[in-house]
């Protein structure tokens, strides 16, 4: 008999599309070594989808998002149902290895542990473009750092492989509105702004990774475009500055410091050296994405701030003439 524990599993799902990615993701999690207490699939504005799930999926408790179109909204909707102590969190397009929950779950046994993650693997249903560089495998959602040997201390983990404990939301609130991905609309950093604003909270706990709580992404060829990672990059620049704007640029940025001026540097180069060692010319264009998407990123991100700055003189000039007046 599997043991059970008391954590609540939520998958979010938008469209039909993918389906048989959604039923696969289930089904990894019912095939769990640990297994939850629940799993609610919670559907993103999309009637049909919420008909076809509720009649064709067993097992599972199926709602729609009750709040706000997107990520956010419907991740607020499965936590605010949810029961147990841990509330778990895995992506539709994604299966999770058989002892998934049970190494998440284990790592909160520590009280200092607020929440923890596991590594992304991409699961390529294509060719993997030859100018992709791993440095920038966030944009279709998977691990980019180098995968340590053993639970690592982390600002936040990837939101679709994630496990927090239910006074993360108590205490913290919930995930954002206005934040993370609506639709095809590729947003992000709701799981970011969260993770930081807990830790302000209470200090002295932390976020773990667990590099062995292995989940496998499904990585289609309409994400293995140049489009899409240029599109990726500018809503990524978007979502940090969002992020800096409630908890600050210290906190929102200091990741991003260190991926800046540590790793890609070092992507670079390692690229460059083996394509003049190996008289390969993926290695230059990966190279070439490495600068490009740091760019494009820095553009949105600054583009998110001029934005914000417009917004508040705005409110600010709108509130002096109310006051006038």
């Amino acid at each position: 008999m599997m043991e059970r524990r008391d954590v609540s599993v939520i998958i979010c799902a938008y469209t039909e599309d993918r389906w048989q990615d959604l039923v696969a993701a289930v089904a990894s999690v019912q095939r769990q070594t640990l297994l939850p207490r629940e799993i609610i699939l919670v559907i993103d504005h999309n009637t049909r989808l919420f008909e076809r799930a509720r009649a064709s999926i067993e097992d599972v408790v199926v709602i729609e998002n009750s709040g706000i179109q997107g990520l956010s909204g419907a991740k607020n909707s499965g936590v605010a149902i949810a029961r147990g102590d841990l509330v778990a969190f895995l992506d539709d397009d994604a299966t999770a290895e058989p002892d998934w929950l049970e190494l998440l779950s284990d790592c909160c046994a520590d009280p200092r542990v607020l929440g923890v993650g596991g590594t992304v693997e991409p699961e390529w249903r294509c060719k993997r473009p030859s100018w992709f560089p791993e440095e920038f495998y966030w944009v279709v959602g998977c691990s980019y750092q180098p995968i340590p040997q053993k639970p690592i201390e982390v600002r936040n983990p990837f939101g679709g492989c994630a496990c927090y404990r239910r006074e993360v939301f108590v205490g913290a609130g919930e995930f954002r509105d206005g934040m993370g991905r609506v639709g095809t609309l590729p947003m992000g950093c709701e799981e970011t702004e969260l993770c930081i604003r807990a830790r302000q909270i209470w200090p002295d706990t932390v976020f773990l990774y667990q590099p062995q709580a292995r989940i496998h992404h499904s990585i289609t060829s309409t994400r293995a475009t140049w489009r899409y990672f240029r599109s990726r990059c500018y809503a990524e620049g978007l979502s940090k500055a969002a992020v800096t704007r409630y908890v600050g640029a210290k906190d929102g940025l200091a990741s991003e410091r260190t991926y800046t001026f540590q790793m890609l540097p070092r992507g670079v180069a390692r690229n460059l050296l083996h394509a003049v060692l190996r008289l390969d010319a993926g290695h230059f264009l990966r190279a070439g994405a490495i600068v490009a998407g740091l760019l494009i990123t820095a553009v949105g991100y600054m583009r998110g701030r001029l934005t914000r700055q417009q917004l508040a003189s705005k409110e600010l000039r709108a509130k002096v003439i109310s006051t006038s007046v």
